[in-house]
């Protein structure tokens, strides 16, 4: 497992106060449109729902919200990229997910009871957000049942990616486990060869993988030396997904 320093010693600032700005249609409003949670809210439904949220703009490493604190909003990925973490009970922290502009995290919370972040929101990078209430959502759910039927495929869709991430996880071989993780990252998974970024900094993928950023190194030079993945800082290439496939059974 990776160990690095807590995350109450590594972060001293607040969580940020929200920034009066609008949401346009040209950084945000479009992609806000199309995910699952909002494209069957009707257009004034979902104009009142974002009149009810707050823009947050957040600076490289800083933190969105914390473990266990009250949960009242869920949030939008408008830029940049934040991950998300839990501390185990030795205080370490284990890196659970990465999130990108586009995505909405913390929506479980619309039927948590009682609402409680279950891990620390970071930004990775200079990032905003919209951070949408809780109640305000609800309150349309209530209203409007065809809404919460839309929420629920959403959450069916996100369990099956969890499932997913958790048949990685108990691979018991590191390197299966890491070759496994860059097939997802290709756009058509191992159908074709292509450029992947990873989503994080290579030590962060390596808690993802619940592995030594060491051994993540080492089994990444190995694949490179062996002509499966050419590496380019963060970025990789896989021309033959099958030979890593093969290799991995």
């Amino acid at each position: 497992m990776a160990v690095t320093q807590s995350a109450e010693s590594r972060y001293t600032k607040p969580v940020l106060v929200a920034i009066n700005k609008p949401l346009d249609e040209e950084d945000g409003l479009e992609a806000l449109r199309s995910h699952a949670l909002f494209r069957s809210l009707k257009a004034h439904d979902l104009d009142y729902l974002i009149q009810q949220s707050r823009r947050l703009r957040l600076g490289h490493h800083q933190m969105l919200y914390r473990q266990d604190m009250p949960a009242h909003h869920f949030f939008f990925v408008i830029s940049g990229r934040l991950r998300l973490y839990r501390l185990d009970s030795s205080g370490i922290d284990r890196t659970l997910d990465s999130i990108a502009p586009g995505d909405c995290f913390a929506e479980v919370m619309i039927y948590a009871d009682p609402p409680r972040y279950a891990c620390y929101a970071e930004a990775l990078k200079s990032s905003e957000v919209l951070m949408i209430p809780v109640k305000a959502y609800q309150e349309l759910l209530d209203r409007h049942p065809e809404y919460a039927q839309a929420a629920l495929r959403h959450y069916a869709m996100r369990a099956v990616t969890r499932f997913h991430d958790l048949e990685i996880m108990t691979v018991q071989n590191a390197r299966d486990r890491l070759i496994r993780y860059l097939i997802d990252l290709l756009p058509n998974g191992a159908l074709e060869g292509g450029e992947v970024e990873l989503p994080l900094p290579k030590c962060l993928v390596a808690s993802r993988l619940a592995m030594q950023p060491e051994t993540f190194s080492r089994i990444l030079a190995d694949l490179k030396s062996n002509g499966l993945v050419r590496v380019n800082r963060s970025r990789l290439f896989i021309s033959d997904p099958q030979r890593l496939i093969e290799i991995s059974q």
